[in-house]
């Protein structure tokens, strides 16, 4: 009993710390890594010119672990996909909220456990806010597409919704308004250049220009203007506009368009890591 017990304490363990670091890619090597121990296990059994008890007492032994490998992947794989997963924040877009270098927990279940293979999603708790920090894949399917100095296809962000479908929005001077409204007052926010830059003197027609956005390719044709100075824009039905509470320092919807739903990982939860930076993230109201 005392054995069974502590195999269940190991096992849980190992699971609760493979939920929060593995990728796809090590859940693929630790399935690997398993299969590769059972394999051991046979070898060893059938090497040592044991007696058949031995040979099942080494195979038996190493099956075990194989076994735990096996289990503990399963269930992490699991806890990944519908309920929980970590973040580290690579860069200051989210400052000063959110910090490079802090650990987090991403609630995966909040907006719907979305269904295997797949963008349905069921259970869903609440619908995505604006004010919600969001993480997501980012939101292009061509792995070749230039965006924020580089490809960024299949990587994680994590931003702050401004707007969700349906709603306008635009950036003036630097102020974002929604529906022709100013957000009011926003303490995350943070603006690390005096400077604010100059409006574009020829702007697409609003209809190319909304298309241009949509398509992620406005930043191409204005540049870094559209840090101070962006549409007017209507986010698409079913889609959000993602920006980062550095607004100086942030490559967000302004440049690479709308945040489609299918893209969507979670809500932003807990900071973890570092101690002193423990605690629930809130959502501010806009």
């Amino acid at each position: 009993m005392l054995i069974l017990v502590l195999s269940v304490e190991s096992r849980l363990r190992f699971v609760s710390a493979a939920a929060g670091v593995l990728s796809w890619r090590e859940v693929l090597a630790g399935l690997a890594g398993g299969s590769v121990l059972a394999l051991f296990g046979l070898w060893r059994a059938w090497s040592q010119g044991a007696d058949a008890e031995k040979r099942r007492a080494f195979l038996n032994e190493d099956l075990e672990w194989a076994d735990t490998v096996f289990s503990a992947v399963f269930l992490a794989s699991l806890l990944m996909y519908f309920i929980v997963q970590a973040f580290k924040i690579p860069s200051g877009s989210m400052e000063s909220t959110l910090r490079i270098g802090d650990h987090l927990f991403v609630n995966k279940f909040i907006y719907g456990v979305r269904i295997p293979f797949t963008q349905k999603r069921v259970l869903r708790f609440r619908s995505v806010k604006a004010g919600d920090i969001v993480v997501f894949q980012f939101p292009t399917d061509d792995p070749e597409a230039q965006h924020c100095g580089g490809q960024q296809y299949a990587k994680d962000f994590i931003k702050r919704v401004v707007a969700v479908g349906g709603e306008t929005v635009e950036v003036r001077d630097g102020a974002v308004l929604v529906d022709g409204k100013p957000r009011g007052k926003e303490p995350f926010t943070q603006f690390v250049d005096s400077y604010r830059m100059e409006a574009p003197a020829m702007l697409p027609p609003p209809g190319e220009y909304q298309q241009y956005w949509q398509d992620g390719q406005l930043d191409g044709k204005l540049g870094d203007t559209m840090r101070d100075h962006f549409g007017p824009v209507k986010v698409p039905e079913g889609s959000y506009f993602a920006m980062g509470d550095n607004r100086d320092r942030s490559c967000d919807s302004r440049f690479w368009g709308p945040v489609a739903e299918r893209y969507l990982k979670g809500k932003a939860w807990v900071i973890y890591w570092p101690p002193n930076r423990m605690g629930l993230i809130g959502a501010q109201a806009p």
